[in-house]
C-alpha cells in the first residue's frame, strides 16, 4: 500500500498536517482548532469544505487520521535526522556519490534505482573539493570587489575634497582680480576728480577776474554818464573817457574741458595692459593627480617638495606609487617648448620628459624617462636615457636654475644652467608619442617652475 502523501494529510483550512483532526457528518475532516475558529467567524456550524450544516456542536475525533499524521511527522523527522547525518533518507545508507544530473548527493543503492537511471555520478569528496575551490574563488572575488569599493569610496571622497579646494582657490584668484579692478577703477576715478578740480579752480579764477573787470567797467560807465551831464567840451576833455574808449576783449580759455579721451579711450585695453604687471604665466604647471602621495604641491601648481600629506590620496592609475615624481599637466607632440626650474637647495632631483603611455606603478618607470639627475651625496649629474647606459659628470658648481628645452620635431632635450649660462647636456631621441614634463624631488626643499615675462602688443593693419 502506498503511504499517504503530505497533501492528503493536510487540513483543508490551515493547509498544514492535521492536528487533533475531527470528522463531520459529511465525512470531511479538519483540525479541531481550525473548525472552531471557522464556526466562530461564520456564526453557524457549517462544513468549511461543502457548507453542509453540522448537527453536532462537538464532532468526534478522527483517530485513524490522527495516528496517520503522527506517524508521518515522526517519519519525516527521522528522514531529516538521517539527512543531517549524511545518510540517505530512503535507504539509510551513506551518501557517497553525487548525481550530476539531479545535483544532489545519493547512496550506492540510489545509483542503481530507476530514478537515477543513465545519470552521471562523481564521488562526493571530489564534488566537495570542487565546490570548496569555487567558494574560495568567490570569496577572493568578494575581497577584490570590497577592496575596489573602498577605492571607489576613497576616490569619491577625494573628488569632493578636490572640488571644494579648487573652488576655494578659484574664488581667491578671482577676488585678487576683482580687487585689482576695484583699485584700478578707484585710481582712474581719482584722476578724473583731480582733473575736474584743477579745471574747476582755473575757471573759478577766470570768473573772479571777469567779475572784477565787469565791476570796474560798470563804475567807469557810471562816472562817464555823470560827466556827460556837464559841458560838452569839458566832457570831451575828460581823462576818464579817453582812458575807456578802447576796451579789451576777454581772453578765450583753451584746455578747460575734461580730457574725456584720456580717461575713456581704449579703457578696457589699458586696464588689461596694466594687469600684466600683476599676472604671471608659467609655461608648465603640475598635475596633482600624478603626484606621489609623499609629495606636496603648491596651490598654484608650480612647486613640488617631499612632504607627507595629511590625508590619504586615492591610488588612481595616473599616480606614481613608488617614485617621488609628478608630471606636467599638458603633453607635447610637436614644436619647441621650454620651462625654467629653480632647483635651489634640493639635494636630489631630476628633470626631463616621459611618454604619456608609461605605467606609473612600481619601479619600471625608472627606465622610461629622458632625464637629468643631480645627487648631492655624490656631487654628480647623471643622464638617463631609455635603452642606453648612464652617463655622468661632475659639475663645476651646484646647479641652481635649470632650463629644460624640448624640441620634439628634432628629437632633442637640452638642459642649461641659466645663472652661469652653462650647457649641461643634450639628449637626442626620435619621439613618436606625446611626452610630458617630468619632475622628481626627494627633498623638503622645493623645485619651482619659474614664470616667464609677458607683454601686450598691438598689430597695426596696413
Amino acid at each position: 500500500i502506498n503511504p499517504l502523501s503530505e497533501e492528503q494529510l493536510s487540513c483543508p483550512v490551515c493547509c498544514d498536517i492535521f492536528r487533533d483532526p475531527v470528522v463531520l457528518s459529511c465525512s470531511h475532516s479538519m483540525c479541531k482548532t481550525c473548525l472552531q475558529q471557522f464556526w466562530e467567524t461564520k456564526g453557524s456550524r457549517e462544513c468549511p469544505v461543502c457548507r453542509r450544516r453540522s448537527s453536532k456542536q462537538y464532532p468526534p475525533c478522527n483517530l485513524v487520521l490522527k495516528n496517520l499524521c503522527e506517524a508521518f511527522l515522526e517519519s519525516r523527522s527521522q528522514r531529516s535526522s538521517a539527512g543531517s547525518e549524511g545518510l540517505c533518507v530512503l535507504h539509510n545508507e551513506k551518501l557517497k556519490l553525487f548525481c550530476l544530473d539531479d545535483q544532489q548527493p545519493v547512496c550506492l543503492v540510489c545509483q542503481t534505482s530507476k530514478e537515477h537511471r543513465n545519470h552521471k555520478f562523481c564521488p562526493v569528496d571530489e564534488v566537495v573539493t570542487e565546490f570548496k575551490s569555487a567558494l574560495e574563488s568567490l570569496q577572493k572575488n568578494l575581497r577584490i570587489l570590497e577592496e575596489a569599493k573602498r577605492d571607489y569610496d576613497q576616490t569619491a571622497a577625494h573628488i569632493k575634497t578636490q572640488a571644494q579646494h579648487t573652488e576655494r582657490q578659484i574664488k581667491e584668484e578671482f577676488e585678487k582680480l576683482h580687487q585689482f579692478l576695484r583699485d584700478e577703477e578707484a585710481a582712474r576715478i581719482a584722476a578724473l576728480k583731480e582733473e575736474e578740480e584743477q579745471n574747476s579752480q582755473m575757471m573759478r579764477r577766470k570768473i573772479e577776474e571777469m567779475n572784477r573787470e565787469i565791476s570796474a567797467l560798470s563804475d567807469t560807465i557810471r562816472n562817464i554818464e555823470k560827466e556827460m551831464e556837464a559841458d560838452d567840451v569839458l566832457f570831451l576833455q575828460s581823462s576818464v573817457l579817453r582812458a575807456q574808449l578802447t576796451p579789451k576783449d576777454p581772453e578765450k580759455t583753451s584746455g578747460a574741458l575734461i580730457n574725456v579721451g584720456k580717461h575713456l579711450s581704449n579703457l578696457k585695453f589699458r586696464v588689461w595692459e596694466n594687469m600684466q604687471e600683476v599676472l604671471q604665466y608659467t609655461p608648465v604647471t603640475l598635475d596633482p593627480n600624478t603626484a606621489h602621495p609623499d609629495l606636496h604641491l603648491s596651490d598654484d601648481l608650480t612647486a613640488v617638495e617631499k612632504r607627507k600629506q595629511s590625508s590619504s590620496l586615492p591610488d588612481n592609475p595616473e599616480r606614481f606609487d613608488e617614485w617621488w615624481c609628478v608630471l606636467g599637466s599638458e603633453g607635447f607632440n610637436s614644436g619647441i617648448h621650454c620651462w625654467d626650474v629653480q632647483v635651489g637647495d634640493s639635494d636630489n632631483w631630476s628633470l626631463g620628459v616621459i611618454t604619456e603611455s608609461v605605467t606609473r606603478k612600481g619601479n619600471s618607470v625608472r627606465g622610461s624617462v629622458w632625464r637629468l639627475n643631480y645627487d648631492k651625496s655624490i656631487n654628480e649629474i647623471l643622464i638617463f636615457c631609455p635603452g642606453q647606459s648612464v652617463h655622468s659628470f661632475t659639475p663645476k658648481e651646484k646647479p641652481q636654475r635649470v632650463r629644460v628645452q624640448l624640441d620634439w620635431d628634432r628629437g632633442k632635450v637640452t638642459f642649461t644652467e641659466l645663472l652661469t649660462n652653462t650647457h649641461l647636456h643634450t639628449i637626442t631621441h626620435t619621439f613618436t608619442q606625446i611626452v610630458l614634463p617630468f619632475f622628481y624631488n626627494y627633498s623638503v626643499h622645493p623645485l619651482m617652475i619659474l614664470p616667464v615675462k609677458t607683454s601686450v602688443t598691438v598689430e597695426q593693419h596696413s
